[in-house]
This record gives structure tokens, C-alpha cells and sequence, in this order.
């Protein structure tokens, strides 16, 4: 039976036909293969090397996501087990194909029907596959880190053993991870966010990129104590997973989201409704971008911005090494003097 390295190369003997089963959205252009991305959308962000040293390696320069062929049929067919990813491949290799009809100009066609998997699908599969987070590995990482009731939160889940690939090397392996649900206005599971974890309980797991998310996260969010059908008058929103977990956490009262970037930070919907939205700062460049264009954007929908900072650089680290009242104490001189007297305690 051949290797994992032995099926890549295999794949990439025939990349263009991958290519066309997997991104039959897309087109050739010369020595690529080019496609809006991997769930298989129209556009050229993603491209594919068809010839060359470089045959079957890919890159998606809007996510700087890469990788070889085998990544592309994971990606593609949203498999999470890296074994159902090698016995797809070993379908795709063993199925017949019919030749090219080069003298028309007319594209190649397979005899399977192409394979096309949304991210947000992927996602939801994911978050599916994983359990309550209470008494985990996941659950113990968090406490270390000040934040003592996230099982509380039905967004929050633990997964034992979440496939990692290495982007560098290539590599693939397993952790347990802690796994967030992004969700859009309705309560919907868009995208996950993963938090790959050390197993013998040593904070994040020793790799490369150990946080990633999946799925569309545009406009949506990790939420916390978040109603799907209530009003939202009053909310807040940052870009960190644990710096919004440590202000739920001290706030227990304040629906509060996590857009876990400073661009998705940006470009968060809030919910009809709301009139203060408290927008947690972190203290980079990156930051500041996501405060000015959430309060750009709101302040046009008749919602009024107001900055909550941090003394320290987030408020995990507030949390964490200034403890759960001096983090309060800051807090209740940022917040309006009503929104004070209702969230935090007296």
C-alpha cells in the first residue's frame, strides 16, 4: 500500500485532473490551475502549479493557507481523519478518467462527479465530532489561565484528538484541541476555531501555528452568554478568544463575542438593536485597525462605539497577572455608569 509521501506524488503525476475533479470551478492559465479557494468557489486567489519542480503544490494568497495535493483533497472533501484522506485519494487514483479532447480546445472530464465541500460544512462536522468541555484537557487550560466557567459556555467544546497538518514540513499528527463555534446572527455554525493543546497538559500544543480557524468568519463570532432571539441593547466585542473569555468572566451579565481577528474584528455585524457596543482593545497596530473600522461601522447604523482597554496588553493578561478585582476596578471607570451598576459585581 503506498505512503502518504508515495500517494502525493502520485496525485501530483496527474495534478491537473485533481485539480479538475476537486476545483472543477476553475481553469487553467498556463502552468496553474487557478480557483477562488478550496471550497471550490469561482475566482483566482488559489492557485495550483500544474508543471515544474513545484507540480501539485498550491497556495491561496487571501489566506496564505498552501500545501500539497493531498491537502487539497482534504480541504476539498472535508475529511478530518487524515486516514479517510488517504483512502480518498486512493479512489481518485484507482477510478478511470477519460482523455483530454485537445484537438476542440474542450476541457478534460471525469467520470465521478466533482466533489464540493463548503468550508462552513467542514466546520460544522467538526464541531459535531467533539464533546462537552467540562473536566478536559481543554476546560484545565483555560482555568490555568484565570478563566474558571467556560464549560458554561455551549460554544466552547473539547475535541481528543484534532488532525494537525504541518504547512511547513508536511507532516501530520494529532492533538486534543479546544474547539470554539463561530456562529452567525441566528446561532448557525459557520466556522470552529481550534486551539491545538500540549497532551500532557503543558499550555498550547509545540507547534508551528497551534490556533486556526475554519469556516466562514466574516461578519460573525465566537459568542459568550450571547441571546439568539432576545434584544442585545447593550454588548461587547474583541478580537481574542481568552481576552473575551476573561471579560465574560468578570462581567458575567454582557453578552460578549469573540471575532478572533482584528480584519473579522472589523467587520462584525452587530445584532438589530443594540445601542453601546464596548469594543475591547489589544495594544498593536492590528488592534487599533479593527477598533476604528467596527466603530466606523456602527457609528453608521446609529450604535455608539465605546472603548474598553486593557492596563496590561489583553485582558487575559489583566486577568491573569492583576487578578479578577483589579480587572473589574478598571473596567467600572470605562463602562457608562448605568452598564457598570447592571454587569459587574458590587
Amino acid at each position: 500500500m503506498l505512503s502518504a509521501s508515495e500517494l502525493a506524488d502520485r496525485l501530483a503525476l496527474d495534478a491537473e485532473a485533481v485539480c479538475r475533479h476537486y476545483l472543477s470551478a476553475g481553469r487553467r492559465a498556463g502552468n496553474y490551475w487557478i480557483v477562488g479557494d478550496t471550497a471550490n468557489s469561482k475566482g483566482k486567489s488559489l492557485y495550483v502549479h500544474l508543471t515544474g519542480p513545484r507540480v501539485g503544490r498550491w497556495a491561496d494568497a487571501a489566506t496564505a493557507e498552501y500545501g500539497d495535493l493531498l491537502d487539497l483533497v482534504r480541504e476539498t472533501c472535508g475529511l478530518i481523519d487524515f486516514r479517510d484522506v488517504l483512502d480518498e485519494a486512493r479512489r481518485f487514483l484507482n477510478e478511470p478518467r477519460v482523455s483530454p479532447v485537445s484537438s476542440s480546445g474542450r476541457d478534460h472530464r471525469l467520470e465521478s462527479q466533482p466533489v464540493e465541500r463548503p468550508a462552513a460544512e467542514r466546520a460544522r462536522r467538526l464541531f459535531q465530532m467533539t464533546q462537552p468541555l467540562a473536566g478536559t484537557l481543554a476546560d484545565s487550560y483555560l482555568r490555568r489561565r484565570g478563566i474558571l466557567r467556560a464549560s458554561l459556555h455551549s460554544s466552547l467544546r473539547f475535541h481528543p484528538s484534532c488532525y494537525y497538518r504541518d504547512l511547513v514540513s508536511g507532516g501530520n499528527c494529532s492533538y486534543p484541541a479546544l474547539i470554539a463555534a463561530v456562529t452567525d446572527q441566528t446561532g448557525t455554525v459557520t466556522g470552529v476555531h481550534r486551539t491545538w493543546l500540549d497532551p500532557g497538559g503543558d499550555g498550547k500544543a509545540r507547534v508551528e501555528d497551534p490556533r486556526r480557524a475554519l469556516g466562514g468568519l466574516l461578519g460573525n463570532a465566537v459568542r459568550f452568554r450571547f441571546p439568539v432571539d432576545g434584544p442585545v441593547p447593550v454588548m461587547a466585542a474583541g478580537e481574542g478568544l481568552e481576552s473575551m473569555l476573561s471579560l465574560s468572566h468578570v462581567m458575567p451579565g454582557m453578552p460578549v463575542v469573540s471575532a478572533l481577528t482584528a480584519n473579522h474584528l472589523a467587520a462584525f455585524r452587530p445584532p438589530v438593536g443594540c445601542l453601546r457596543l464596548y469594543v475591547a482593545a489589544d495594544a498593536d497596530a492590528a488592534g487599533r485597525h479593527g477598533i476604528e473600522g467596527l466603530s466606523h461601522r456602527v457609528q453608521a447604523l446609529g450604535v455608539l462605539p465605546l472603548v474598553l482597554t486593557p492596563d496590561l496588553g489583553d485582558f487575559n493578561e489583566d486577568l491573569r497577572r492583576l487578578g479578577p478585582d483589579r480587572l473589574i476596578a478598571n473596567l467600572r471607570g470605562q463602562l457608562a455608569p448605568e452598564d457598570a451598576r447592571l454587569l459587574l459585581p458590587s
